[in-house]
């Protein structure tokens, strides 16, 4: 009879255990697309029985209701794109660091915050795009050559107001200073052959259209570009390979400060950053995966290889301020 109870004791324990492990949740703030979050959450719930509720909305925004709610806050993730918006994240107090050997050996150094307060989870290369028809080889170097007399009338930018831009003009000034890279930045204005666009893709079809010859890009914008229209005569091309390299960035996430859950929030993105959950996260929109171990996809490795740049992502967000002014300056609107 003792036996018996010990053993109904036993069973109630242990269902009570798998009850609250699948009653378990992650909150995620997320600027990403629900098309490309909702299969990985929904795979990680698979696997782990925890679900995975998540609010999308764009960076700024999500920001501001992180600051505005406080302790109350439900999210144990903010998930956004770009480092400036992480570092900013940052800034504002938004985000805690993490403690993490997994994250550590997935991520490298330069693709995640030196004080691991947010971690890089795909990265995205912004790379130069030509015209196959106009463009001979040998023309195109490097990102600083786009300003000389060769390429006058023949280069086309997407408006200095977004971030991916002005993350481009914060490397550079780490990388050359920033009186240097003012003088890049105004000889790409004097060799521009229209105003700047509202994005990559209008800026890739003035290409295509023949106003312009060459541009920058995210490269994830030219694969949604070449998927619709295979026959695109547009082409990428990876300037600086004898220098510093590709200007790359990455999409990522930290845990919030006033997590409910954090150490499933840990969890969460330490799956995202696993090989197993890396060729979902970077394929979904046509990205590289951050953890090395993993390969691109068939789509994107056509692309090429190509060396990337290896400062700290995190100088994209600390330099973005003396961006902005350097870009105004420079009649880059």
């Amino acid at each position: 009879m003792v036996k018996k109870i010990v053993l109904s004791l036993l069973v109630l324990l242990c269902a009570g255990s798998i009850s609250s492990a699948f009653a378990e949740q992650v909150v995620v703030y997320s600027a990403r697309n629900e098309h490309l979050i909702q299969p990985l959450f929904e795979a990680y719930t698979k696997e782990t029985g925890v679900e995975v509720k998540f609010a999308t909305g764009k960076s700024g925004p999500l920001m501001e209701r992180l600051k505005s709610e406080g302790e109350n806050t439900q999210a144990d993730v903010l998930m956004t794109v770009d480092a400036g918006n992480l570092w900013q994240a940052t800034q504002e107090g938004l985000l805690r660091p993490v403690d993490s050997k997994m994250l550590q050996t997935n991520i490298p150094s330069h693709l995640r915050d030196p004080e691991n307060n947010w971690f890089g989870l795909s990265v995205r290369a912004r790379t130069i795009v030509y015209s196959t028809e106009r463009v001979k080889d040998g023309e195109l170097t490097t990102y600083e050559a786009l300003g000389d007399a060769e390429f006058k009338n023949r280069l086309c930018l997407r408006t200095s107001k977004k971030v991916y831009n002005q993350s481009l003009v914060g490397m550079m000034i780490a990388e050359h200073g920033e009186k240097r890279a003012e003088e890049i930045v105004s000889s790409w204005v004097a060799n521009l052959a229209t105003d700047p666009f509202s994005n990559d893709t209008k800026m890739m079809q003035a290409i295509e259209a023949g106003q312009c010859d060459v541009g920058i890009v995210n490269t994830y914008y030219f694969g949604r570009l070449q998927k619709k229209q295979p026959e695109i005569k547009l082409a990428l091309f990876w300037p600086n390979q004898d220098g510093s390299g590709v200007h790359v960035n990455v999409s990522g996430a930290g845990v919030t400060k006033y997590a409910k859950n954090p150490a499933g929030a840990i969890k969460l993105i330490e799956w995202l950053s696993s090989e197993k959950a890396q060729n979902l996260y970077a394929d979904g929109n046509m990205e590289y995966p951050v953890n090395p171990a993993v390969k691109p996809s068939k789509v994107v490795a056509a692309w090429g290889d190509f060396k990337g740049n290896l400062i700290n992502v995190s100088r994209a967000g600390e330099l973005q301020t003396d961006a902005i002014k350097l870009m105004d300056r420079a009649g880059y609107r």
